[in-house]
Order: structure tokens, then sequence, then C-alpha cells
């Protein structure tokens, strides 16, 4: 899934309890893509305008990506890490921090939407992981599908609270 999406199902999902902010589990979700392609993509802007504005939306050949990006993903997209990171956040707040739970949503949904061809999710890091090839998030209609459903979600949300607000209104 895109990295911006990624950030907004987070906040649909792990940000709309009291004492769960929405921008926490927005920039949470988004942060296992911004901790290990964000160097990258900074400092490489030039080279990736340039294939934006030649229409090469395809992944950039595998080689001409640094290997502390792909070791930076694994530590990112591992669950194990990502179990760790939550437990310890636990014990220190002695409460669960819910918007650290879109970081461990942007694993799962990473799991089948990555192909084995460019940058399979290693869920399982450091240890062994079964790769499982999955259909790419960049497809048109995924995209397509992807949004709508976060534009539903998000009006649901919206109404939602609408109604909530109206009858606690009612009630006074």
């Amino acid at each position: 899934m895109d990295t911006l999406a990624h950030g907004l199902w987070g906040g649909a999902v792990f940000g709309q309890k009291k004492g769960s902010p929405w921008k926490w589990a927005f920039w949470l979700g988004m942060m296992p893509d911004l901790l290990s392609f964000g160097p990258f993509f900074l400092t490489h802007i030039g080279d990736i305008g340039e294939r934006w504005i030649h229409h090469q939306w395809g992944p950039p050949d595998h080689r001409l990506i640094p290997a502390y990006v792909y070791h930076a993903y694994n530590v990112t997209h591992s669950l194990v890490v990502w179990a760790l990171l939550f437990g310890i956040v636990w014990a220190w707040r002695k409460n669960i921090y819910w918007p650290l739970a879109a970081w461990g949503l942007h694993i799962l949904c990473d799991i089948p939407l990555h192909s084995t061809r460019f940058f399979p999710t290693p869920y399982l890091w450091p240890l062994s992981t079964p790769f499982y090839n999955g259909t790419p998030w960049s497809h048109k209609s995924f995209m397509l599908a992807n949004y709508s459903l976060i534009g539903v979600t998000y009006l649901g949300i919206s109404v939602y609270r609408k109604i909530k607000c109206e009858s606690f209104a009612d009630s006074k």
C-alpha cells in the first residue's frame, strides 16, 4: 500500500478513541515507509522527479537502491520488531498506546500487497520469513478501490460523530 494510504488507515482504525490522537496514528501508520525509504527519497528527489516527469511509474532497478534501505525496510516491516517496540511502550506507559498499533497494521497490510519481486514484506525478521507473493498495491484498480474505501470510511466516521453529538445534545 502507498505510504499516504497507510497513514489514513492507521488514523481511521487507531486514531479515533479518546487519548488516541488521529495525527499520531496517521504518522505511526506511515512510519515503516518513512524510516526505510524517507532518507533515500530525500537524497534522490531529483531522480524521482525525473522518473515522474517521464511517467516511469514502476519500481526502479533494485540495484539503484542502497543496501541501507533494504536493512531499514527489514527492521521497520518486522512484526517481531514492532511487537518488541509495542511491548516496551506498553510497559513504560503502563497502558496500551493504540496509535502505535497503526504501525503493526501497516505491516499486516503490506504482506498481501507486495510481490516477491520488489520489497517483499519481511514480517518475521530477524527470523526466517516465508514471503507471500502478493498483488502489488500499485495496480490502478487496487488504488481506486483502496482510496474509495478510505473515503467511505472517513465519511462513516464523520456521520457517526455527527449522530453521536446530536444524540448527546438531545439527552440534555
